[in-house]
C-alpha cells in the first residue's frame, strides 16, 4: 500500500480535474492510501467524487487571490500553488505524510515538495505546456511571462517522473522544453467505465418509469447534437453553432425542425471569461435565428451529463490542437460518432470514417459530417458501435489502472540520491 497524495489547484469541472479523479479511483481500487490537496474545492461545483466522501480533501491557499487587478493570474496560481506545497512538506501532520505526490498543471511546487523532511516521489502529470495556453499579447506580457516560463521548464525536469496525455502533447512538449533531458511517457487518460455502465442502467430503468425527455426544451423526437466543453472561447463552440446553420439551409425546413444542438459546459461566475463568453454564444445563436434549435447548459451535473451523452445521435467536438480530449471517448463509449476537428489529441482516439469524422476547422467540412450521419441511420449506428469498441480495446479503465500502479510502484523503488533529474 502506497500513500499518494494529489496536489491539484482547483477541483472543478474540466479535463484535467476528470483526469486526477479517474487516477486516484485507479489507485485506490488498487489498494493504495489516496488524498486531495488544492486550493479551492466547491461542493456543488466538481465532480461527485471528490464530494461524496470517496476521498479526503483538504483546502488550503484559497485565501490568497486568484488575480491582482484583473491580471496576473499566473502569478498568483504559482503563489497559490507554492502555498500549498509548503503546507504539505512541513505543516502536515505526521500520520498524513506521504509517499508519491501526483501533481499536475503548475509545476513550480515540485521544488518545495523536493525538500520535504519525509522525501516523497513526484510524478507530474503534463496536460499541456502551461507557457502555450497563455496568450502572447505585447512585450510587457512577454517580459512578464519570461520568468515564469523558465520556472515551468526547469521545475518539471526535477519531477521523478513526467507524464503527459498523448503523442500530440509529447512532441509539443520536447519542442516546447528543449533544454530538459527528461522524455515523459505517455499515459492516455481513460473512462471509469464502470460508473457510465451502472448510470446506463440506473437511467434506462428511470427513463421507463417517467418517459421523460432528454430536456425540458428538446422534445422526444429532436435528433440531438451535442457539444461538451467548457464555455472558454478556444473550444470553439462557434464552429458547432455555424455548422448546425449550414445544416439548416442543406435540410427541408420539417427535417431541421427536429435538429437540436446542445452545449453543455463547465461555468463558474468566478471565471469571467465563462461568463463573457456564455453572453457571446447567446449573441451567436440569436444572429444565426437558431433560438429554436439551441440549448446552452451551464455545469450539468454528473448525471444530467451522462443523460445527455446516453440521448444524443451525435457528438461534436470542435476545440483545435486539443491536447488529449477526454469527451471523445465518453462519446463513444456511449455509441455515439464523434465529429472532430482533425488536429491534436482527437487524430488518436477518433478513428476517421470508423468511429466518426475527423474534420478542416471550416463550417462547411464540420456541417457536412452533420449532414451525412442526418440521413444516414445505418453508418451513424454502425461508427457508434465501432466507437464503443475502440474505447473497450485501447482505453480501458483497467489498463489505465494497471499502468498507472506500475508507474507508481516503480517510483517508491527509486534510491533517493539518483532521483533528480537534471537540465542543461
Amino acid at each position: 500500500m502506497v500513500r499518494v497524495l494529489f496536489l491539484h489547484p482547483d477541483l472543478g469541472i474540466g479535463g484535467a480535474e476528470r483526469l486526477v479523479v479517474d487516477a486516484a479511483l485507479a489507485l485506490k481500487e488498487r489498494g493504495h492510501q489516496v488524498s486531495f490537496l488544492t486550493n479551492h474545492h466547491d461542493s456543488t461545483h466538481c465532480f461527485k467524487e471528490t464530494a461524496d466522501g470517496s476521498f479526503p480533501v483538504q483546502v488550503v491557499g484559497d485565501w490568497l487571490p486568484r488575480r491582482l487587478f484583473g491580471r496576473f493570474y499566473a502569478i498568483c496560481a504559482y503563489l497559490r500553488m507554492l502555498y500549498a506545497a509548503i503546507y504539505a512538506s512541513f505543516f502536515m501532520p505526521q500520520r498524513e505524510q506521504v509517499d508519491v505526490v501526483v501533481c499536475d498543471l503548475i509545476s513550480v511546487c515540485i521544488p518545495v515538495l523536493r525538500l520535504a523532511r519525509h522525501r516523497p516521489r513526484v510524478l507530474f502529470y503534463c496536460h499541456f505546456p502551461d507557457q502555450l495556453l497563455s496568450s502572447r499579447e505585447g512585450l510587457l506580457k512577454r517580459l512578464y511571462r519570461l520568468p515564469i516560463n523558465w520556472l515551468e521548464e526547469h521545475t518539471i525536469g526535477l519531477a521523478d517522473k513526467v507524464l503527459v496525455n498523448s503523442k500530440f502533447t509529447l512532441r509539443v512538449f520536447q519542442d516546447t522544453f528543449r533544454r530538459l533531458k527528461t522524455i515523459p511517457d505517455v499515459l492516455y487518460p481513460s473512462l471509469h467505465t464502470q460508473y457510465f455502465d451502472q448510470m446506463q442502467k440506473k437511467l434506462e430503468q428511470r427513463s421507463a418509469l417517467l418517459d421523460e425527455p432528454i430536456h425540458g426544451r428538446v422534445p422526444r423526437n429532436a435528433y440531438i447534437y451535442l457539444d461538451i466543453n467548457r464555455y472558454e472561447r478556444k473550444k470553439n463552440h462557434a464552429l458547432a453553432l455555424h455548422s448546425l446553420r449550414l445544416l439548416g439551409d442543406m435540410l427541408p425546413s420539417m427535417e431541421f425542425k427536429r435538429c437540436r444542438l446542445i452545449i453543455a459546459g463547465g461555468y463558474d461566475t468566478r471565471c469571467i471569461e465563462n461568463v463573457e463568453h456564455f453572453a457571446e454564444l447567446e449573441q451567436l445563436t440569436e444572429k444565426l435565428k437558431l433560438q429554436d434549435h439551441v440549448v446552452l447548459l451551464r455545469s450539468p451535473t454528473d448525471e444530467e451529463k451522462c443523460r445527455l451523452l446516453f440521448g444524443a445521435h451525435c457528438l461534436l467536438y470542435t476545440p483545435e490542437n486539443e491536447h488529449f480530449g477526454i469527451v471523445p471517448l465518453e462519446g463513444m463509449y456511449c455509441s455515439k460518432p464523434v465529429v472532430a476537428l482533425n488536429s491534436g489529441g482527437p487524430t488518436e482516439t477518433v478513428v476517421n470514417n470508423s468511429t466518426g469524422f475527423l474534420c478542416e476547422k471550416q463550417e462547411k467540412s464540420f456541417g457536412g459530417a452533420m449532414y451525412q450521419l442526418f440521413r444516414d441511420e445505418p453508418l451513424r449506428l454502425k461508427m457508434g458501435d465501432q466507437g464503443h469498441k475502440r474505447v473497450q480495446q485501447k482505453f480501458s479503465f483497467q489498463a489505465f489502472a494497471d499502468r498507472l500502479n506500475g508507474i507508481v510502484q516503480e517510483l517508491i523503488t527509486i534510491p533517493k540520491q539518483s532521483s533528480a533529474k537534471k537540465t542543461e
